[in-house]
């Protein structure tokens, strides 16, 4: 058996492989009622995390289509602070699920479009085939970004592809800053509980909004020990610059400032005024 060296942000390093596998924080079987009642059509699982097949609300179906996953579930490794990587070439390989969660395609990527860790966590990947494509053959259609900025006591499924899972809870608040070793997210999204204690391998879930196809986050990170600003142990800290934590508090990351730096064309394009993304 590989030795671990060490785990981070819910992922497992191997010292022979030096591949990533998900940590289920004490979770090995998956009760039905957390497989059940969700939709997973759109849904794709990565060999080391979850994501999902995304399109912008001023997409065309002709566009190359878009998965979205988290900054730290790049297959390059994960972006340090302060970093971004934008129109990388990429031949990632994804899983697009049906509704009732049945993998019915592979996808192709051709490019990692924009990648950080840095006020944000994500990655974004523009695939081989178009929407069109995708629709045509497997009937699967991709989630819409939403463009506004969600509100609290909004209902929310934090659906998982790589656990089959998914959750359902409420947005509990949102954190002026959440800090987890030497990364620094903004607004972050904090989850109520019971309901969405996720755990490693969700990480890049979609965090949807109840009875819609509209994503208004991805799920990243928790604090599993109730250690302070610690790696898997992220604390919140607000403007006045106090900190709180607490073991058992999720979190998700936001998704609408991707629209403030899209041009004519739908593509990222960071020089644009007022582009509210980390470059």
């Amino acid at each position: 058996m590989s030795k671990i060296l060490f785990s981070i942000f819910g992922l497992v390093i191997y010292a022979s492989t030096a591949s990533a596998l998900p940590l289920p924080r004490g979770i090995e079987v998956v009760p039905e009622s957390f497989t059940q009642d969700y939709d997973f059509e759109g849904i794709v699982k990565l060999n080391n995390c979850s994501g999902s097949l995304v399109r912008f609300e001023t997409s065309s179906d002709k566009d190359a289509a878009l998965v979205i996953t988290n900054g730290h579930c790049l297959e390059l490794g994960m972006p340090k602070p302060g970093k971004v990587i934008t129109k990388r070439q990429s031949d990632r390989t994804f899983r697009l699920m049906n509704s009732q969660g049945e993998v019915k395609a592979t996808l192709n990527a051709t490019e990692i479009i924009y990648s950080s860790m840095t006020k944000t966590d994500i990655t974004i990947y523009k695939l081989e085939e178009t929407y069109a494509d995708i629709i045509n053959k497997y009937s699967i259609r991709p989630f819409t970004l939403a463009k506004e900025h969600p509100t609290k006591n909004t209902s929310i499924d934090i659906v998982s592809g790589y656990w089959d899972r998914g959750y359902r809870c409420a947005i509990e608040e949102f954190a002026y800053q959440l800090k987890e070793a030497g990364w620094t997210f903004e607004d972050s999204i904090r989850y109520s509980r019971p309901g969405c204690e996720t755990i490693g391998g969700t990480s890049g879930s979609p965090i949807i909004q109840t009875g819609t196809r509209n994503i208004i986050g991805i799920n990243n990170t928790g604090n599993e020990d109730g250690d302070k600003c610690t790696m898997n142990n992220p604390c919140e800290i607000d403007a006045n610059g106090n900190v709180v934590f607490e073991k058992g508090w999720s979190y998700g990351q936001q998704t609408y400032w991707i629209y403030s730096c899209l041009d004519n064309n739908n593509n990222i394009d960071l020089t644009i005024a007022g582009c509210q993304l980390a470059h």
